[in-house]
């Protein structure tokens, strides 16, 4: 999961992109990078840490330009450790080629080795985005191969690419001198969405064009939400602003993450024409259900959430339930989310940094704490043991999402059922690790149902750490130990390392 935004203007983007990626900066806090054009020429300045901490205002004032994009990155291929891995990509042929990705190719370690034996590319890092921009300016090579490149040429080779590649991905590319193309993967499981603002005649006028992961980040810039990117959908937007679209997949289908309404997106953004707030509003009601079914409600004494993704939940389920809801726990706003730390020493130490309990609201009473999800159980274990230490009489946890019992391969921290705490375990087993009275999971079936009907044109959900199905049709075994693989032998080479290992893109600043 990864945050990415797209901007033409006819005034600089800088600015414009820099607050776009604050609003995205839940979907990532390892690395953040922006890159502008100006005519031709790209500048770029890419780092980890937060948004706020990388860019500085030489650093701004070194990215000129009226087309720009940007990334807030949260790693799932690759390294965490290595900074040359942030986003963007870029290649100098053909045109020149600059790339932001949202997702995770699933079949990245095929094609690395195509590249190099067929296409005679070299990828330098372990990162599936430089696997997928090389693929990408490849095809574009192809297409537009001794004529001038069209809205026509480009969306051939974005229909080529999508034969190709396999996995999750909403993709923002720069064509230096031409303009921005995004497009998503056929099933549309990472999210892309399109929209639109009028300049202020003091700014010169005219229109600004925005694509970015969540509607939020259009809301919060001043742009009107136009619509989402279709799955399998190319969008290319010439540096005139004028917007040219043709559905590049030959079998597209709307499948979005169910993550994505159950915790990754902002509770104020609308994804594939579902609110995430309303959306979690329903998993709490049907989670109700479920907490009545499994115990009687006179049992509790009081709702509490476990900030922040799970509020909604917790108070539909509080309301039906008819118990009072209360915030029990005071969240440290400096402390990232504890999910999408790299590394489980990391997340561990972070919990009771993040968190600290209200001990009023706990003491002498028998308490439900809900939370969105339950994935690897520390945290969880953690949260019930602070409740038992801030005197609550007995502690019950209900999960808004369902057991997650299965790796995910589409851009989620999950990769290994090892890490997973549902992973051949019983609910009792779980229960007992994290140590709560009572443990009440969401149902699958239930979860789909009820986020699927605030949107019938969806066709289902891509919920494979839920369910097991994976949508795509390609993954195997040997494709869960080639991707841990990977990720394990990047961790080793790199971790603790700050050497920088691969030429980029000089800013003016670096110059």
């Amino acid at each position: 999961m990864c945050g990415i935004v797209g901007v033409i203007s006819k005034s600089p983007v800088n600015q414009l992109i820099y607050d776009a990626l604050l609003l995205l900066q839940h979907r990532g806090q390892d690395a953040a990078g922006i890159v502008t054009m100006q005519g031709t020429q790209c500048f770029m300045h890419k780092a980890r840490g937060m948004v706020k901490d990388v860019f500085r205002t030489r650093n701004m004032r070194a990215l000129p330009g009226s087309v720009g994009l940007g990334q807030v990155r949260y790693p799932t291929a690759g390294n965490a450790f290595n900074e040359e891995e942030a986003q963007p990509f870029y290649v100098n042929a053909p045109y020149g080629i600059v790339l932001v990705h949202n997702g995770n190719l699933t079949n990245a370690h095929v094609l690395k080795k195509e590249l190099f034996d067929v296409d005679r590319r070299h990828i330098n890092t372990g990162s599936d985005t430089e696997v997928l921009i090389n693929v990408l300016a490849h095809e574009m090579e192809l297409a537009g191969r001794d004529v001038l490149l069209t809205p026509e040429l480009v969306f051939r080779a974005v229909a080529a690419v999508h034969k190709r590649i396999r996995g999750s991905y909403a993709v923002i590319a720069l064509i230096a001198g031409y303009g921005l193309l995004a497009f998503r993967d056929p099933y549309g499981i990472r999210p892309l969405v399109y929209g639109e603002a009028d300049l202020p005649a003091a700014e010169g006028g005219g229109k600004t064009v925005m694509l970015a992961s969540e509607t939020v980040a259009l809301e919060g810039t001043g742009h009107q939400v136009v619509r989402d990117v279709a799955p399998g959908e190319a969008i290319f937007v010439d540096l005139d602003g004028r917007l040219h679209s043709q559905q590049c997949a030959e079998a597209p289908s709307l499948h979005p993450c169910m993550f994505e309404f159950v915790y990754l997106a902002r509770p104020d953004s609308v994804i594939d024409g579902i609110s995430v707030y309303q959306a979690r509003l329903n998993l709490g009601e049907s989670l109700a259900q479920r907490v009545i079914s499994t115990m009687p409600p006179g049992d509790i004494d009081v709702v509490i959430p476990i900030p922040e993704s799970s509020r909604p939940s917790a108070m539909q389920l509080a309301q039906k339930i008819g118990k009072p809801y209360r915030e029990g726990f005071v969240k440290n706003r400096y402390v990232g989310r504890t999910f999408i730390m790299p590394g489980q020493q990391a997340r561990k130490k972070s919990v009771r940094q993040k968190l600290n309990a209200i001990g009023v609201e706990f003491k002498g009473r028998n308490v439900l704490l809900v939370d969105d999800s339950i994935v690897r159980g520390t945290t969880s274990k953690e949260i019930v043991q602070m409740a038992r230490e801030a005197g609550a009489r007995r502690v019950y946890m209900a999960s808004a999402a369902p057991p997650v019992r299965y790796p995910n391969v589409y851009g989620i921290d999950m990769p290994t059922p090892e890490e997973l705490i549902a992973h051949g375990r019983t609910q009792e087993e779980i229960r007992q690790f994290i140590g709560a009275d009572a443990l009440i999971y969401q149902d699958v079936e239930v979860m789909k149902r009820v986020v699927g009907a605030l949107n019938p044109a969806i066709q289902g959900f891509e919920a494979s750490c839920f369910d097991g199905h994976y949508i795509t049709g390609d993954i195997s075994v040997a494709d869960f130990q080639a991707i841990e693989s990977q990720r394990t032998e990047a961790r080793q080479r790199d971790e603790g390392s700050n050497d920088r290992t691969r030429l980029t893109l000089q800013s003016r600043a670096d110059a």
